[in-house]
């Protein structure tokens, strides 16, 4: 029988990411399927935090086998900026993608070291045990916003070894390449063991 997993997060993107990415391996199930519409608390000040955070949360109060990712853009020149802060960088309500990348290319505005990785950290809970997974991309910060498809950050953001932003990418290639990818592969390998 295929393994079942909840994936504990309410970004229709990511669920549609990562299922594109686990393929046939894994039945993933939303939130909605297991009828979570609660507020899962995202409070820690780093990226595992935040991970072990929402997969307890999900595995304390339904008892099944779940992950969750937390991810986040991390800038050289700003000290790791914004980091865990990456989806309410410009403050205010919500993840307001256009404000975030605006406050970003104005603190970057003049800089010369543009050198960034997205950086996503996956927690699973398997039977009551935590297993942590990591994936990396590097890349650069680009002065001006390309391309139309992805979300957050996407559109100024090149990974290294490219030319094109994540945005200006197919999904399959970004899917291929991305921090989110490489973290769900070591969960692959992982549960394929």
């Amino acid at each position: 029988m295929k393994k079942r997993l909840v994936f504990a997060t309410k970004n229709a993107h990511k669920l549609e990411e990562i299922r594109a990415i686990l393929g046939d391996t894994v039945e993933i199930l939303s939130l909605n399927d297991i009828n979570c519409h609660e507020d899962i608390p995202e409070t820690a000040d780093t990226l595992e935090g935040n991970a072990v955070q929402k997969a307890e949360f999900i595995y304390k109060r339904y008892g099944i086998d779940c992950f969750a990712d937390d991810t986040g853009l991390e800038v050289e020149a700003l000290g790791g900026a914004p980091g865990v802060y990456s989806a309410r960088y410009a403050g205010g309500e919500g993840h307001d993608s256009e404000a975030n990348m605006k406050k970003l290319l104005a603190e970057l505005d003049g800089q010369k070291d543009r050198m960034a990785q997205f950086r996503t950290v996956i927690c699973l809970i398997e039977a009551g045990v935590k297993h942590l997974f990591e994936g990396v991309v590097k890349g650069e910060i680009i002065e001006e916003k390309r391309g139309k498809t992805g979300f957050g950050y996407d559109p100024i953001f090149v990974p290294e070894g490219y030319d094109e932003t994540f945005a200006e990418m197919g999904g399959e290639e970004k899917n291929r390449i991305s921090h989110r990818a490489r973290a769900v592969q070591a969960l692959c390998a992982y549960l394929n063991q």
